[in-house]
């Protein structure tokens, strides 16, 4: 990327609000290197206790789904530890609202289940969200997640308004682009 095409990119974000944004691998400790850059940016922006931790909650959780899920992994796919993928998340603020958006490759077959669990949320009340999530924390966690399973349920408890989700195809016809996007 020459000068002048960084300068445009760097121009876009911050006309789009974007105070953080990171593409490429995704490791725990490089989730865990952001979010301790995003909380000191929340901090010095003296964002009130409860919306920095539901932004810095949404983020880690963003951030932790590309480690899990992602579909170009650089380490082996089934792997639970060492986990090394690809994805892409950004932080940002437009008004007194926070953004987080998050996108990673998908296996193509997995859109089916991943679009079904994503809608049923996306039709729950405020309430049901909360009972759906206490009820998730003390049940046992589904076997094809790699955390307790409420992810989903965290982004929509915390958002302001529905969760935004899209699917783009890639080249290869065997994954596409997912997109997540949560206004807190």
């Amino acid at each position: 990327m020459e000068l002048k095409q960084f300068s445009a990119f760097q121009d876009d974000a911050s006309r789009e609000g974007v105070l953080f944004f990171y593409s490429g691998y995704f490791s725990q400790n490089i989730v865990s290197a952001m979010a301790d850059a995003v909380r000191h940016r929340l901090k010095f922006q003296a964002t009130q206790a409860i919306t920095l931790r539901k932004v810095f909650s949404t983020f880690v959780e963003m951030s932790q789904n590309i480690v899990h899920y992602s579909a170009d992994p650089l380490t082996d796919r089934t792997a639970n530890d060492n986990e090394l993928r690809s994805g892409a998340v950004s932080l940002g603020q437009q008004g007194d609202s926070y953004f987080v958006a998050c996108g990673n490759p998908v296996l193509r077959d997995e859109v089916p289940a991943l679009k079904e669990k994503i809608d049923r949320v996306l039709v729950m009340s405020a309430d049901e969200i909360k009972q759906a999530y206490r009820e998730k924390l003390r049940s046992e966690s589904d076997p094809a997640s790699k955390g307790a399973g409420l992810g989903l349920l965290t982004l929509a408890r915390d958002a302001k308004r529905p969760i935004h989700y899209a699917f783009e195809k890639l080249p290869d016809d065997t994954r596409v682009f997912f997109y997540l996007k949560a206004v807190i």
